[in-house]
């Protein structure tokens, strides 16, 4: 019996093989860890008004008594798009204790490529379409960019660039909607 593969199958196999252990590799790496600011060292959250998928403007100052987790995020960003589960468990696990979830694309070509991608992958919490000033005046330079927002309207953790370490996510959350 011959196993050998012809020259493209054996150069597309390699490449399945070489994307396979990039994967594996990603998967193992550990996520991001920040701790909560002091209360008393936490900057204001900058305020955006950006709208939903429905055309409603949504502001950050309508979110004030709650924690915010913020997420800066674009479809074609493997790291966001690994986090959107665990942020919609958390929505789901912590909204009756006061948290709300709050996604912003940063997708170029906007609603046009963001609707295709939600009636794909439903996403259960606020989607709302960021924009350069936005962007800016949270400094985003990498995604994912991930902010928890305390309830008075303060910045607690700021995760920037880099894939997130759910656990570490998780029991600041759980912190933040603790405090009073």
């Amino acid at each position: 019996m011959n196993t050998r593969l012809p020259g493209h199958q054996l150069v597309n196999a390699a490449l399945l093989l070489l994307m396979l252990a990039g994967t594996a590799v990603t998967a193992d790496k550990p996520g991001l860890r920040v701790p909560l600011q002091a209360l008393d060292a936490r900057p204001p959250s900058p305020s955006f008004s950006l709208a939903d998928n429905e055309g409603k403007t949504v502001q950050l100052e309508d979110y004030r008594g709650k924690v915010v987790l913020l997420d800066f995020w674009a479809t074609w960003c493997h790291g966001c798009k690994q986090e959107i589960p665990w942020f919609a468990e958390f929505s789901k696990t912590y909204k009756e204790k006061g948290l709300a979830v709050i996604g912003v694309s940063l997708d170029e070509e906007g609603w046009k490529i963001l609707r295709p991608f939600l009636a794909d992958n439903p996403i259960p919490y606020t989607i709302l379409l960021g924009d350069e000033s936005t962007a800016k005046r949270f400094a985003i330079e990498a995604m994912p960019d991930t902010f928890l927002i305390d309830k008075h309207g303060k910045v607690a953790a700021a995760y920037r660039g880099d894939l997130v370490d759910r656990q570490d996510v998780e029991s600041n959350l759980k912190a933040l909607v603790a405090e009073k």
